[in-house]
């Protein structure tokens, strides 16, 4: 049973949306994936890993920590659409789960907020149209203000994890691009952030089941 199978069901039986989303205190409802399983990143310049040593970007780390194959599937500047025209080419990979995250651009671009949601959601429905689990992360809104402080996710993440049935990793890159000592610029974490942000991902991954 894929993704939208299982979310389907736990909402069928009165479980909170929220409990299947963030995965807390609930049991694990995925299905291990092995050592050696590939696992595509896909995103911009916060997945490729801007702003610090390629090697020490997310994926990177992920792949440590997991043991999984991460490949980093994250350009510099893409925003939805950029990810949309790409999405053939990583179901080519046939890969076990993919990791999307992207969106920051559309903001900064002032792209329609509804031109976004509409890119991603065309880009999980590919994914899941080719038997392929998604997990969605959600990036911070980049508004002015927040360029000189806290930063918090974009609702739109929220919104179209639960219209799609997906999980949703959130609050990652908020807390990482809210703290000065993690981040290389205002928009774009260093090394450390980078480490940070994976671990947290890992431990999410983790609790919902794909990591032993």
């Amino acid at each position: 049973m894929k993704l939208r199978g299982r979310f389907l069901m736990l909402a069928g039986i009165g479980l909170s949306a929220t409990i299947s989303v963030t995965g807390c205190g609930s049991e694990p409802t995925q299905t291990a994936l092995p050592a050696g399983s590939t696992v595509v990143a896909l995103g911009d310049s916060l997945t490729y890993g801007y702003g610090a040593n390629p090697k020490t970007a997310y994926p990177t780390v992920l792949a440590e920590l997991s043991k999984w194959n991460v490949v980093n599937a994250g350009v510099n500047g893409d925003t939805s659409a950029d990810v949309l025209t790409r999405v053939n080419e990583i179901t080519e990979q046939n890969p076990d789960l993919v990791l999307l995250g992207v969106g920051g651009n559309d903001v900064l671009q002032r792209i329609s907020p509804d031109t976004t949601r509409a890119n991603i959601i065309a880009t999980i429905d590919t994914l899941q149209s080719n038997n392929i689990d998604v997990v969605l992360i959600a990036e911070p809104y980049f508004s002015t203000s927040a360029l000189f402080g806290k930063v918090s996710d974009n609702p739109l993440y929220e919104d179209i994890a639960e219209t799609e049935g997906i999980p949703l990793y959130s609050d990652g890159w908020s807390t990482v691009l809210s703290d000065d000592a993690l981040k290389s610029d205002k928009i774009h974490a260093n090394a450390a952030g980078y480490r940070q942000f994976a671990e947290g991902l890992h431990g999410y991954l983790k609790e919902e089941g794909w990591v032993h």
